[in-house]
């Protein structure tokens, strides 16, 4: 699976995911400042699902109609510490295969998928 990560998502959760095995890219190294909009092309344009803290792209994908990448995980937990950020995102990335072709948002007590449009 490949992972696109939003420039919020916390350093160490990504040196984390990569250490698992992962193929993550992340925007703050790579294109950093780039607007939502465009995560959102690179994700669909590399086959991406983007990982990410923003609920803008929800707003992008559901009302404003912008072509949806392979997939969106909305990470809505407390910023307690970027080493439970980075555990939490580790167990939910893993625990599913099915992450493509939705929109899923991670709270603290369950995930919930919608089909993207």
């Amino acid at each position: 699976m490949r992972l696109l990560a939003d420039e919020n998502f916390p350093g160490l959760a990504v040196k984390a995911i990569r250490s698992r095995g992962h193929d993550l890219v992340w925007i703050r190294e790579d294109a950093p400042g780039i607007s939502d909009q465009a995560v959102l092309s690179r994700a669909t344009t590399e086959g991406s699902i983007l990982i990410t803290f923003d609920k803008d792209f929800g707003e992008l994908v559901f009302r404003l109609g912008l072509k949806a990448p392979s997939g969106v995980i909305l990470f809505r937990i407390p910023p307690y510490s970027p080493s439970v950020i980075a555990q939490t995102a580790i167990a939910v990335l893993e625990s599913r295969t099915d992450w493509a072709g939705h929109f899923s948002v991670v709270d603290e007590n369950r995930v919930r998928m919608t089909p993207l449009p």
